[in-house]
């Protein structure tokens, strides 16, 4: 069997990333293929050469790369994987646009739709100071654009799978269809309980405006005898230096050591973001450190609150000043609740070991299925297509 993999664009080792990273595991002899190869780190592609697009011979294509964005769709579908039994898609903007054939199974985990063509459209424009003017018209038409595009390519998948149930429920609402949830690798190895608690609260976070830091900061700042420390850096970061009081100690960005140590020590992690899943949240609880966190997205899946058996964090309700510091007042009266034990159990269902073998159970089914259809299919070769939700129902993922 060849296999292909096919990822929107290597520049960094991020989220998306370390999935790819345990799906290259998962087959070894499998090619890889991107719009794009600019990765400094080279270790989670396993020593593999990377198949590019036009675009990464184009100007400018190392820094500005999203402003190709308008030939990114053209740009996927002349990534050749004609030759090919597998082809597993890991996107989150175009990768499971390649075209495949009808004799090829075409899996894409998905780790969100387009968010910025789609739901998140408005909050993108406003954040891209995007609302009015000609600027704003073009980028309009430019994402219904890709809209049209992205939604045309929907049935050339023949499997979705989704990185959380937050997740299969947009690709529900976008694309029509089903997608199985099997929730991204972290490496829970890495983040493990270590020294004594001490008294402060910690987030851990790019600083980018849909993470909601400067909320947490402002909060802070209204708890004068509470201590917050934010580790991270981005755009926002002096947005949260301005919120924060003198309680609140902005750290930047910090190497990894002392950045779980930072994360091990806290009482409590808080967490203000809607995501699609939530790595940081899952990675605090692999250090025995429970979560407070807006009760949205992906943390409903990664965090049991407070009316668990065995409770690792809770939820606040809406994205404001007045919620958070009610969340803490809750933590703080029955911190004992939250047991490093618990919260470390919790982490450990979201090992790479775990979706190792969700992935390739999937894989399996999904062959066994494609296999029994064409063999039952009639006189001209047709095969019997297959039920997205017929993958769903043994052990080894979660059903979105």
């Amino acid at each position: 069997m060849k296999v292909a993999v096919v990822h929107d664009w290597l520049v960094a080792y991020a989220g998306a990333e370390r999935v790819l990273e345990q799906i290259l595991r998962c087959f070894p002899g499998a090619d890889v293929f991107s719009l794009i190869d600019f990765a400094e780190e080279r270790a989670f592609l396993q020593g593999r050469p990377v198949t590019t697009s036009f675009i990464q011979r184009l100007p400018f294509a190392r820094t500005r790369y999203r402003g190709y964005l308008p030939l990114m769709p053209l740009a996927i579908e002349q990534l050749d994987v004609s030759g090919y039994d597998l082809v597993i898609s890991s996107s989150h903007a175009v990768a499971k646009g390649v075209l495949t054939g009808p004799d090829q199974l075409h899996i894409s985990y998905v780790h969100t739709p387009i968010r910025y063509a789609w739901d998140l459209q408005h909050q993108y424009l406003r954040e891209s100071n995007l609302q009015y003017g000609l600027r704003s018209v073009l980028a309009r038409m430019l994402l219904h654009y890709i809209r049209n595009w992205d939604a045309r390519t929907r049935d050339g998948v023949d499997h979705y799978i989704a990185n959380s149930a937050f997740v299969g429920r947009r690709i529900r609402k976008i694309y029509g269809r089903h997608a199985s949830v099997i929730h991204p690798p972290v490496d829970v190895e890495a983040f493990v309980p270590g020294g004594p608690r001490e008294d402060y609260y910690v987030t851990v976070s790019r600083l980018v405006p849909y993470k909601r830091v400067p909320l947490i900061a402002e909060a802070f700042a209204r708890m004068p005898d509470r201590k917050l420390v934010i580790v991270g850096t981005g755009p926002e970061l002096d947005k949260v230096r301005q919120a924060a009081g003198p309680n609140v100690q902005v750290m930047g960005h910090l190497p990894f050591e002392a950045m779980r140590r930072t994360m091990q020590q806290a009482r409590a992690f808080l967490f203000a973001a809607e995501e699609d899943f939530g790595i940081s949240v899952v990675e605090a609880q692999a250090c025995g450190t429970p979560v407070i966190a807006y009760g949205r997205g992906g943390a409903l899946e990664t965090v049991r609150d407070e009316q668990s058996a065995m409770p690792t964090g809770l939820f606040f309700a809406e994205q404001s000043v007045p919620a958070i510091i009610d969340a803490v007042e809750r933590f703080e009266r029955q911190p004992e609740l939250f047991r490093p034990e618990y919260c470390r159990l919790n982490a450990e269902q979201f090992s790479a070991d775990q979706f190792r073998e969700a992935l390739l159970g999937f894989v399996a089914r999904a062959q066994a299925m494609a296999a029994g259809g064409k063999s039952s299919g009639g006189g001209d070769g047709a095969s019997r297509p297959v039920r997205d939700d017929q993958l769903d129902g043994f052990a080894g993922w979660r059903d979105g």
